[in-house]
């Protein structure tokens, strides 16, 4: 067999480690897949003679290219019918593992990504979560390091501002999810008022394909009655089931055999404080094998 030549080897070698970052860049799958592949059309006509570092030159090209996804996604994203969420991926017991990497690319924090502004994502991705040099940062961005150190202070300081100020466990997650899983399963209102907080806040995405709540709904009872309300419709035909999505755990939703929707949890104080269900079709494709993510 022919060896393959060193672009394509080189690509491969880092494909999980771009697509990672086109990921958490886009949070969509579909788009980071084709930030890949324009990545790839650029990166086979690179002369490597001239490429010290490979893996920093492609991080370079891919940033670029998903910066150029971003601006055209958000476009999008104002014509889009009620919430917009990430697009979950079922993820490797390794990634829960890596607690950087899981946090990166929760539902949560993909959500406080999307208030930042293209280029402040970009770096806030690049530092945090990559530990790309503020260097390369700035030749991928087009800023001066100086400049790029500046963006990173502020979206640091902005997502600081929005993300959970207390660390939770996997396993907390998980009993969490266990108990909401048996009371949605039997009905049980007061049952599920229990492990609500308060103020609990449930976002649902049918991006207009699917039923869905248009606007996020706020409090324990509005959620609680929303999602029995829902179910209870289709009571007999409902199964939910564990899995582990953007390296947290959440539920498989099928209803009468076929697949429904994906629920991801935001945990806090051993209530569940967010609700993230996705029920988008086109966006449910990545839940059936696992998507390897990594950090290098």
């Amino acid at each position: 067999m022919k060896a393959p030549d060193p672009a394509t080897e080189s690509f491969v070698a880092h494909r999980n480690l771009l697509f990672t970052v086109a990921y958490e860049m886009l949070g969509s799958a579909a788009d980071a897949e084709d930030v890949l592949q324009e990545t790839w059309l650029r990166w086979v006509a690179v002369d490597l003679d001239h490429v010290q570092d490979q893996r920093a030159y492609l991080v370079r090209i891919t940033t670029r290219q998903a910066l150029n996804r971003l601006r055209t996604m958000q476009r999008r994203k104002e014509a889009y019918v009620g919430p917009w969420l990430p697009e979950p991926m079922l993820t490797a017991p390794d990634v829960a593992e890596d607690v950087e990497l899981a946090e990166s690319v929760s539902m949560a924090m993909m959500l406080v990504l999307e208030t930042l502004a293209p280029t402040e994502r970009a770096v806030f991705v690049l530092r945090e979560v990559f530990d790309v040099s503020y260097e390369e940062i700035a030749a991928a961005v087009d800023k001066t390091p100086a400049a790029v150190r500046q963006i990173a202070h502020r979206a640091r300081k902005h997502v600081d501002a929005r993300s959970p100020r207390q660390v939770v466990s996997l396993s907390e997650t998980r009993a969490a999810l266990d108990s909401f899983r048996r009371v949605l399963e039997t009905g049980d209102l007061q049952g599920l008022l229990d492990v609500l907080a308060p103020e609990v806040v449930l976002l649902s995405d049918g991006g207009g394909i699917k039923q869905a709540a248009v606007r996020p709904i706020v409090s324990a009872d509005k959620v609680a009655r929303f999602m029995l309300g829902g179910i209870g419709k289709h009571q007999n035909l409902v199964t939910v089931s564990p899995t582990v999505v953007n390296g947290a755990p959440a539920l498989l939703v099928h209803l009468d055999g076929e697949l429904d929707g994906v629920l991801a949890v935001r945990v806090e104080g051993a209530l569940i404080s967010s609700l993230y269900y996705v029920r988008n079709p086109e966006k449910l494709s990545r839940v059936a094998s696992e998507t390897p993510l990594v950090r290098r």
